[in-house]
């Protein structure tokens, strides 16, 4: 099976192109090839597969099997193959995912891709549309949640997927590696959740770290930052448009006047081969 492997600051994805034959077993494929040890090593796959919604459907694995509503570095990985591989000729057109129909734009300078930017849709957020346990028809802004004996402020997002943004003082130093797995079960998501670390720099700038669902700690999250835009908006702390630096990288999210979250950033190929299954 041919593959291409992609990256969106840092956050790594195996790409298959999957329109004409399809694998028996999308979960084991992907612990496989995901695995950084025994196989190409990623922190998800992509598939590019038909669809009768949309020009492409975009299904996405991550490393334990599990499969995403949506990722949003991933689907500018995926909007950039379908450009650069001539699967379309169109610089914006539309995505069927987990979460809807999304529309990535792929942004040149002359004839050189520069970077993708994907509407993202309206974030939700109601508890039971995150979900969060005990706040159906509410929203989930600055609650406490308590994690290994120390209660933290919430807010929860959810940008097709489950986002739960705690604004810390120290990002760098938060210890995101013994708590984002507490953070991810938590009683209060039914359906686990991402968990994104924060630290304002100011209005227009943010840094931060990651938990994901079924991933662990990656170097970006493009849904997570997303998340944490909204959430900064919704508690005050930053303006509708920032930059969200990142372990791997910065992205640019503004969350605009009609509703809908634009995310920017970069896409690259980083190499191709083939795999046996």
């Amino acid at each position: 099976m041919n593959f291409t492997k992609w990256q969106g600051c840092g956050n790594d994805f195996v790409l298959l192109d999957c329109r004409e034959q399809e694998p028996d077993d999308y979960a084991k494929l992907s612990q496989k090839v995901c695995d950084r040890h025994y196989g190409i090593g990623a922190d998800g796959i992509l598939v590019v597969l038909p669809s009768d919604k949309a020009d492409f459907r975009m299904r996405i694995f991550n490393t334990d099997g599990s499969e995403a509503e949506m990722c949003g570095n991933g689907i500018r990985c995926f909007a950039r193959y379908l450009y650069d591989y001539k699967l379309i000729s169109k610089t914006e057109f539309t995505v069927e995912t987990g979460a809807g129909i999304l529309v990535p734009k792929i942004i040149l300078e002359g004839d050189k891709v520069t970077g993708v930017q994907v509407d993202m849709g309206e974030p939700h957020l109601l508890g039971d549309e995150i979900p969060v346990v005990g706040f159906d028809g509410k929203k989930v802004i600055a609650e406490p949640i308590t994690v290994d004996g120390t209660t933290y402020a919430m807010t929860g997002v959810s940008m097709g997927n489950p986002h739960c943004v705690i604004f810390v003082d120290d990002a760098e130093n938060f210890p995101i590696e013994e708590l984002g797995t507490k953070f991810e079960h938590h009683s209060m998501f039914p359906r686990k959740t991402n968990t994104e670390f924060v630290e304002v720099k100011d209005r227009s700038h943010v840094r931060m770290r990651v938990w994901e669902r079924g991933a662990a700690i990656t170097l970006a999250c493009g849904t997570g930052s997303c998340a944490t835009v909204v959430a900064g908006v919704l508690n005050g702390k930053i303006d509708r448009k920032a930059e969200v630096q990142l372990d791997g990288g910065k992205l640019i999210v503004e969350w605009a006047e009609n509703n809908h979250v634009f995310m920017t950033g970069p896409a690259e190929l980083v190499f191709t081969g083939n795999f046996s299954e």
